[in-house]
């Protein structure tokens, strides 16, 4: 079945090519109104070329442009796109679809550079273009008509699966030290294993990521962990190199080859990825927490992992006698990181409990303010008192109370 759907995928990329959507063809339409006689007005460049020559799966759709930013939201002022501004200022803007976004960058050259961001230049040459960009395979371009524009000679980097960066390594990271994580990310994706002048000039350069902000470096990191082959990290000394230096409360690596048999759960799951390698009993957590902000509801999850995780160490009884309990308590998701933490400490792991644990249903609490209301209390702070005494109280008797328990508890409350 998959064998057929893969030749499936290769048909359709070939015969009907995603350049030749009738969308496309109307934004390209759109896009050469006035400039008929111009050589290219708008080129494929980036994921979607790289993709297509792969046969992958195309999400989002990238295009170079001799048009300015203004000079595309004129063209499209009055047609059924919506025009965003994603990043004007810098060139770029997003043409939404009905499926699809796509997002135009005008043609660049760099003016100066500090590490951290680029002064540029709006150009019209192509070539020009293609010598700021970073590495070969993403210096690629795709005409409306599939003929492919290739200064850089990136087609064959990516034939080999070669990450390169474009001229001189050292000069490419100097400009922007992001492209350093980057670079880990394309090997990692392309299965590239560096080779030596690369390191020597990322080793060389590694510091300078300090000049990046953490906002830009935690959303590489997050690419780099929902890659789908992320535990080959591991395999790649080199790489998982520069990411520990990089990411210093990123420490343990070694749960990973331990887990290994668990990799199609962790696969592309950025939460457990980074539970696993940061989460331990000396509050490691906080400390990744500080430095990069990461979103609330992730501060809070992890927060809750790493408490957890300390009673589970403390408890024997935690995965085994208190298990229903626990998921009615911390829920599955956090209760499969916490046994994975404790697998990970093992080469040999206990798969058939993975099992148990998400095959367990999780206990439903039976009663609420309403129930207690119909039985005579008044809604206010006591009631809630009330009700998690009893929930408390059906927690630790499997789960289990009677009407005449609950009306003893009740009782009680109202003698105090």
């Amino acid at each position: 079945m998959l064998l057929k759907l893969n030749i499936f995928k290769f048909l359709k990329s070939k015969f009907i090519p995603f350049y030749k959507s009738s969308e496309l063809k109307e934004i390209f339409k759109i896009l050469e109104k006035n400039h008929e006689n111009s050589e290219e007005v708008a080129m494929f460049v980036g994921g979607c070329v790289r993709n297509y020559l792969k046969n992958k799966d195309i999400d989002d759709i990238d295009l170079a442009t001799i048009l300015t930013p203004n000079e595309i939201k004129r063209k499209f002022e009055k047609t059924n796109f919506k025009v965003i501004d994603t990043g004007i200022d810098h060139g770029s803007i997003t043409i939404k679809g009905k499926n699809l976004n796509y997002e135009f960058t005008t043609l660049r050259k760099d003016i100066k550079t500090d590490g951290r961001h680029a002064e540029v230049e709006f150009s019209t040459d192509w070539t020009e273009d293609s010598e700021r960009r970073d590495f070969t395979i993403n210096a690629i371009y795709l005409n409306k008509k599939g003929k492919i524009f290739d200064p850089q000679l990136g087609v064959k980097d990516l034939n080999n699966n070669i990450v390169k960066f474009i001229g001189d390594p050292e000069k490419r990271i100097q400009e922007d030290y992001l492209r350093i994580l980057r670079f880990v990310r394309f090997s990692l994706n392309y299965d590239h294993k560096p080779e030596n002048t690369t390191m020597r000039s990322i080793r060389l350069n590694i510091k300078g990521i300090s000049k990046v902000s953490k906002e830009r470096i935690l959303i590489e990191a997050n690419k780099i962990l929902s890659l789908s082959n992320f535990f080959e990290i591991c395999k790649n000394n080199n790489l998982k190199e520069i990411f520990e230096i990089i990411f210093q409360e990123f420490k343990y690596f070694n749960r990973l080859e331990n887990l290994y048999k668990f990799k199609k759960l962790l696969k592309k799951d950025i939460f457990l990825l980074t539970a696993i390698l940061i989460v331990d009993d000396k509050k490691n957590h906080e400390y990744f927490v500080h430095k990069y902000r990461p979103s609330n509801n992730f501060v809070k999850k992890l927060n809750l992992v790493a408490k957890s995780y300390e009673t589970s160490i403390k408890n024997k009884n935690f995965f085994q006698k208190d298990l229903k309990k626990n998921i009615y308590i911390y829920g599955k998701e956090i209760m499969i990181i916490l046994f994975l933490l404790k697998e990970s400490e093992k080469a040999k792991n206990n798969i058939e409990f993975l099992n148990i644990i998400q095959k367990t249903k999780t206990p439903k609490f039976p009663y609420n303010g309403e129930y207690l209301m119909n039985k005579g209390l008044k809604e206010g702070k006591e009631l809630g008192v009330i009700l998690k005494f009893i929930e408390e109280k059906w927690i630790n008797d499997n789960f289990k109370i009677n009407e005449n328990e609950i009306n003893s508890v009740i009782s009680k409350f109202k003698k105090i």
